[in-house]
C-alpha cells in the first residue's frame, strides 16, 4: 500500500486525499508492527535491560501513541469511504461529502497530536504499575499497593477512553452508514436486474463483506487493546501473548483485505508474483 500511494503521488506529482490516507495508515502500522516485534524481543532474550528505568516506559509510550495514531488512521479511511460512497439527504452529511479530501489533512494532523496527547501520561502511570508489580510485596504494603492499583486501573480506563473510544464510535458509525448504503443499493439493483449474476451485485457484495471484516478487525484490537491497558495478565503471561498476538494480526488482516479488496493495491503484489514464478521457470 505504501509503494503503490506513494508511486501514485511520485507520478501525478499531486498527493491525493485517498493516497495521503492510506501512507499516514501504512506508514503507522508498519511502524506498529516493527515495535511490537521489537518489544517482544528485548522482553523475552534481555528482561534485565528491557525493565531499567525509562526504557520499559518509553517502549509502552511509543506503543500506546502508535496505537493511538494507527485506530484513528483507520476510522479516518472509514469515515473517507463513507462520504464517498454512502448516500444521504442530511445537510451535515452533504456538507462533509463536499469537502472531504480538503479536510483530510487536518484531520491527519489533528489525530496525530491527539494520539500524541494522550499517550503522553502513560510514561508516568504505566512506570507507576510496573513498579507495583515488580517490588516485592510485604503485609503492611499490600493494601497500599491495593489501593494504588485501583488508581492506576480507573486512570488507564480514562485514557484509554480517550484515546480509543472516539476514532471507534467514528470507524463504527460511518461502517454501519457505508454497509446500509450499500445494502440498500443493492437492493435496489436486486429489484431491476434480470440477469442470474450481475457483476455489480457481485462488487456490492464484496464491499459489504471488507467493511464488515474490517468492523470484525477493529473490534477485535479494541477489545485486546483494552485488555492490555487494564494489567488483567502478568507479565509474559499466555493471556498477554495472546492479546498481544491479536494487536498484531488484526492491521495485517485489515491490510490484507484493503489489498486485495482494491484492484489498484492488487496489481502490484501480482506483478511481482508473476515475475518470481517467471523467474523460476
Amino acid at each position: 500500500i505504501l509503494a503503490v500511494s506513494s508511486a501514485s503521488w511520485a507520478r501525478s506529482k499531486i498527493l491525493s486525499s485517498y493516497d495521503m490516507l492510506m501512507i499516514f495508515l501504512s506508514l503507522s502500522r508498519i511502524c506498529l508492527q516493527y515495535w511490537i516485534m521489537q518489544d517482544l524481543f528485548v522482553g523475552l532474550v534481555s528482561p534485565s535491560f528491557y525493565y531499567v528505568d525509562n526504557l520499559f516506559v518509553t517502549y509502552k509510550t511509543v506503543f500506546m501513541f502508535l496505537n493511538y495514531a494507527s485506530l484513528w488512521f483507520a476510522a479516518w479511511l472509514s469515515v473517507f469511504y463513507c462520504t464517498k460512497v454512502a448516500t444521504s439527504t442530511q445537510s451535515f452529511f452533504i456538507w462533509l461529502k463536499q469537502r472531504i479530501s480538503n479536510l483530510v489533512p487536518w484531520m491527519l494532523i489533528t489525530s496525530s497530536l491527539f494520539s500524541f496527547a494522550t499517550s503522553l501520561p502513560f510514561f508516568w502511570d504505566i512506570y507507576r504499575v510496573h513498579d507495583n508489580f515488580t517490588t516485592p510485596l510485604t503485609v503492611t504494603n499490600s493494601s497500599e499497593r491495593t489501593a494504588t492499583m485501583k488508581t492506576s486501573f480507573f486512570l488507564l480506563i480514562l485514557l484509554c477512553n480517550s484515546g480509543i473510544a472516539l476514532p471507534l464510535i467514528l470507524f463504527v458509525v460511518s461502517s454501519i452508514l457505508l454497509i446500509r448504503s450499500l445494502w440498500r443499493h443493492m437492493r435496489k439493483m436486486q429489484n431491476n436486474t434480470t440477469g442470474f449474476r450481475d457483476p455489480c451485485l457481485e462488487a456490492h457484495m464484496g464491499a459489504i463483506k471488507s467493511v464488515l471484516s474490517f468492523l470484525i478487525l477493529y473490534v477485535t484490537y479494541f477489545i485486546a487493546l483494552v485488555l492490555i491497558l487494564s494489567d488483567m495478565f502478568l507479565p509474559f503471561s499466555i493471556g498477554e501473548a495472546l492479546c498481544t498476538a491479536v494487536m498484531a494480526s488484526c492491521p495485517s488482516g485489515h491490510t490484507m483485505i484493503l489489498i486485495w479488496s482494491n484492484p489498484k493495491f492488487r496489481e502490484l503484489p501480482t506483478r511481482i508474483l508473476h515475475h518470481t514464478n517467471c523467474q523460476r521457470r
